[in-house]
């Protein structure tokens, strides 16, 4: 048996320069995650008047969007598990921001639905190994934290690329085409790439002890440099090297529990998000809002996501994460509703914006809570498919939306998106496991691993002091 100890030797380590250097280039990439996921919603007002675009044809390309994110997704399980945490997280990200340079170059909806197929595969593959990379580099007590922390960062790309076009898509006929330019953009995040280090729980889980010891020796070299002598970690636990997770492996029932119960999570929060984000542009212009204002009042409600995000970093340390995910979804729901019974340009920014602070806060929450329910071994592959299946099933979501818009009218739709929420809050509620350990309880020694867990401290969907906050 070998052993490098990586879960007890990062969990004691206070937080650092180190840290804080890892936290600025994964909010870096969800920046422009952020700026880039809603930049056709964003242009799709513009694209009605110049190429006679109408809404069943959004819905399509909205549609075809989100199944390029579940390829993304269940292919970033396997590339995090293949290339490592780090590799995976710096190619993703130049992946999907070469896509967006290309879709600056579109000559119609065909080739622009193209490329943002290919562009929301990479968004969706990035931000599945971010969430796994901040799991595995950050201490337990903190992760959450700083997961929220990394978001209330990067969720200021939804408001900036929202403010840039509201200013620069009534200029001209081919000035959209300098939003996608924008997005692109994240591709600078390979400037980052020396001052990332692997994962070396992965290194771990691949047998590879010597490079993990490796890189736990740097980062606790640079670590005590700056912060003094540090404690001494938790003793190891020997455990046998493990294979690469299959696809099977998931039908086991500890495994299957908590990938349904994200996948109606994400299914849930992908509907009742973007089915809001994806749409409010065009549907507030399609109900005699100008193009301009359409865009313009979404941006100031868009003002209110990176707030939501530092909300969700006060709490997520402090109170059981699957009750404040709850909690939100509810508070969305309501509020998502009475953003879609007024036509009052103060009650839609109003409402709007409670509905992007409460969205936001409840994304940094899943993204810390999401990972939590698997160990090691089962985290990249159940993380993705529950992610990625979340995202296919809004595939359907706009053609549902273009439906009940044509059919029934707008008020419908905000119904729609209210009822979805409440089904995630239900869900959370009944059937979600815990995992955050009571500041009270005092450290457990260490005890040998299960049969098929990669790592004494993964269980999932289980409270341990090593692995959960």
């Amino acid at each position: 048996m070998q052993h490098s100890n990586a879960v007890n030797r990062l969990d004691r380590l206070p937080v650092s320069r180190f840290h804080k250097l890892t936290l600025l280039a994964v909010s870096f990439a969800y920046f422009f995650e952020f700026a880039d996921i809603n930049s056709f919603a964003t242009t799709a007002p513009k694209l009605i008047d110049l190429w006679g675009v109408t809404v069943n044809q959004i819905a399509y390309v909205t549609s075809l969007s989100f199944v390029g994110m579940f390829v993304g997704s269940v292919t970033a399980g396997a590339l995090a598990d293949r290339w490592g945490r780090k590799n995976a997280l710096l190619w993703t990200t130049a992946g999907f921001g070469l896509f967006s340079f290309a879709a600056v170059f579109s000559w119609d909806l065909v080739s622009l639905g193209v490329f943002r197929v290919l562009t929301s595969a990479g968004l969706s593959a990035m931000t599945v190994v971010a969430v796994i990379y901040v799991n595995e580099m950050y201490p337990a007590a903190v992760r959450g934290k700083f997961q929220a922390y990394a978001i209330v960062i990067g969720i200021c790309g939804t408001p900036v690329t929202n403010l840039i076009a509201s200013a620069v898509v009534p200029l001209g006929e081919g000035t959209w085409r300098l939003v996608y330019l924008w997005g692109a953009l994240g591709i600078l995040l390979l400037l980052f790439a020396r001052h990332l280090k692997e994962s070396p729980r992965w290194l771990e889980s691949k047998g590879d002890h010597q490079r993990a010891d490796a890189v736990l020796t740097a980062i606790e070299t640079q670590v005590a440099a700056e912060k003094g002598p540090l404690p001494p970690p938790r003793p190891p636990v020997d455990e046998p090297h493990r294979a690469k997770a299959p696809l099977r492996l998931l039908l086991r029932w500890k495994y299957l529990a908590p990938t349904l119960l994200l996948t109606v999570l994400w299914v849930t929060q992908t509907i009742g998000f973007f089915g809001y984000s994806s749409w409010a542009p065009t549907l507030l212009a399609k109900e005699g809002i100008s193009v301009e204002k359409s865009v313009f009042y979404v941006a100031l409600t868009t003002v209110g996501a990176p707030l939501g995000s530092y909300l969700a970093a006060l709490v997520t340390d402090r109170f059981e994460r699957k009750w404040c995910l709850a909690a939100f979804a509810v508070v969305i729901a309501g509020c998502g509703l009475l953003y879609g019974l007024t036509f009052d340009p103060l009650l839609i920014v109003c409402f709007g914006f409670l509905v992007n602070l409460f969205e936001r806060g409840y994304t940094a929450l899943a993204y810390a809570y999401s990972p939590e329910l698997f160990d090691t071994r089962s985290r990249a592959l159940g993380t993705g498919i529950s992610y990625g299946i979340g995202r296919l099933s809004n595939a359907a979501g706009p053609l549902v939306i273009a439906a009940l818009y044509n059919r029934t009218g707008y008020q419908s739709v905000f119904w729609f998106i209210a009822g979805t929420w409440i089904v995630g809050a239900l869900a959370l509620a009944v059937f979600g496991p815990r995992t955050r350990r009571p500041r009270s309880s005092a450290p457990r020694p260490p005890s040998p691993p299960p049969a098929e867990a990669s790592t004494s401290s993964d269980a999932p969907g289980a409270v341990h002091p090593s692995s959960t906050a």
